[in-house]
């Protein structure tokens, strides 16, 4: 008897098979599209295919909200981000399910290409959609703010035009010098300069100058702890000079940790009368440096320490008439509370660490040089 062949029931079974995949690759981008909008006309069609089935399995990720309860919260995009940083962001933060979904719908719509950088409230008791849309535009009504330590009023200005902010320079300038907020540490007719603590801060972008400038100063009364002026005036200094030494050590120190050793030297070198040779001081009085592009000259030339200017601490003995920076708490805990011992001398090493050696005799200071 002559054995029927199985070829004919297996073409027709991928003939079937074919067909059902044909319509499996033309459904599932139909019905995520649907669902979810038309594709980005950058998806090839196998990304259409792929995007479009995971979407449809994880749709709830999309379409629920992660906890109807959940508190509002601040979410920042930082400049050049992208949407695998932020999705998987947004999920730590607790606001979206599932951060895979989240960056393939952003892919899928190409959203993804259009993410703002800027400030947002969200909330997980809105859906992952809505948060999407949410982060393609820049109509915020508030703005982070920040000032970094040894700053001075100059570079707070400078910062000003790309912060959303609608302050200029010079009107911040202008409130900074003769600011409207009544301060007794502060004497009369001095700017604010010291007193602009270094922090970041939430502003509405309806901001004042005046307005900032008293947020800033209200910033530095409010992190500077109780016991300082007491520990300032242990050492002989208002809370205004303590400010001005501090402001010096911000600029000196690069490490946190060297900063009580570097205020030793400083009250060191005050208690004999011996001139504070800080160059900090002379790159505040040179003022902008056109051909470096920067506030702090460096290198200082030889007739740079000369130049005449009651900051200039190689010429006039003591401190300087002011603050020449906006110092960080660690500075000013290192004024308040500096380390013991009997140095006058201190430059920074030779192998770009950032820390210094220090010296009690002028000798061995001179033994530090680097070759």
């Amino acid at each position: 008897m002559k054995k029927r062949s199985c070829l004919p029931l297996f073409l027709i079974g991928l003939s079937l098979l074919a067909i059902f995949m044909l319509v499996l690759g033309f459904g599932v981008p139909v019905a995520a599209e649907s669902s979810f909008g038309s594709p980005s006309p950058a998806l090839t069609s196998w990304q259409r295919f792929s995007f479009g089935l995971e979407l449809l399995w994880n749709a709830s990720d999309l379409t629920m909200p992660r906890d109807l309860n959940g508190a509002e919260q601040l979410f920042v995009i930082e400049t050049g981000e992208d949407a695998f940083s932020i999705s998987n962001r947004l999920e730590a933060a607790g606001l979206i399910s599932n951060a895979r979904t989240f960056r393939i719908f952003l892919a899928w719509t190409g959203m993804d290409a259009y993410l703002q950088t800027g400030m947002y409230r969200l909330s997980p008791s809105l859906t992952a959609e809505s948060i999407a849309g949410m982060l393609q535009t820049t109509t915020l009504t508030e703005v982070l703010f920040t000032v970094l330590p040894g700053w001075r009023m100059e570079e707070i200005a400078a910062a000003l035009p790309t912060s959303g902010l609608t302050i200029t320079p010079e009107e911040f300038l202008a409130a900074a010098s003769t600011p409207a907020i009544s301060l007794d540490l502060i004497p009369a007719g001095v700017s604010a300069e010291g007193f602009l603590y270094p922090d970041t801060y939430i502003l509405p972008r309806t901001t004042t100058a005046d307005q900032l400038v008293s947020v800033l100063v209200q910033g530095f009364l409010s992190h500077l702890p109780g016991g300082y002026p007491d520990a300032f005036a242990a050492h002989g200094l208002t809370v205004f000079q303590a400010v001005t030494l501090a402001s010096i050590l911000q600029r000196e120190a690069v490490v946190d940790d060297e900063m009580p050793l570097i205020a030793s030297v400083f009250y060191n070198r005050l208690a004999v009368g011996m001139k504070l040779q800080t160059d900090p001081t002379v790159q505040y009085a040179l003022g902008y440096n056109s051909l470096q592009t920067t506030w702090w000259t460096n290198p200082l030339s030889a007739s740079d320490l000369q130049f005449d200017s009651p900051y200039n601490t190689y010429r006039y003995p003591g401190l300087p008439p002011g603050p020449i920076s906006n110092p960080g708490l660690a500075a000013l805990a290192a004024v308040a509370y500096p380390a013991e011992s009997t140095y006058y001398y201190f430059q920074a090493k030779c192998d770009d660490s950032g820390l210094h050696n220090f010296a009690e005799t002028f000798e061995q200071h001179l033994q530090n040089n680097c070759p």
